[in-house]
């Protein structure tokens, strides 16, 4: 597989208007996100059957941390969506495997990521 595939793509998500991209992420290495009000962090892990993907949220303080995982074929996603007060949209984070590459978004307006589609 060559790198030009996985490079397009990341090109072609920081060209959409409202999408920001993170970057793409290294086995074990980990990624701070912020979504609102939850802090977290996402890694993963190369599997047997794809990539384990693990996000973990807290909203500080003494709360109790949530955490997704999944685990991720190429082509798959993994969308992880923060309601807000009446009338507001959603913050969404994306979190993409394209191939051998994961892709990770920042959290973005989720009436934004629909004028980007």
């Amino acid at each position: 597989m060559t790198t030009a595939r996985p490079m397009a793509l990341a090109l072609a998500w920081m060209a959409l208007p409202g999408v920001a991209m993170a970057g793409e992420l290294s086995p074990g290495d980990a990624h701070s996100v912020h979504l609102e009000r939850f802090d977290g962090v996402v890694y993963y892990s190369v599997e047997q059957d794809g990539y384990r993907v693990v996000a973990t949220l807290t909203s500080g303080g003494d709360a109790l941390p949530i955490r997704f995982v999944s685990t991720l074929a190429p082509g798959q996603r993994l969308v992880i969506s923060v309601p807000r007060s009446g009338g507001q949209p959603s913050v969404d984070f994306e979190i993409l495997r394209n191939g051998e590459v994961l892709l990770v978004n920042d959290p973005v307006s989720s009436s934004t990521a629909a004028l980007a589609n």
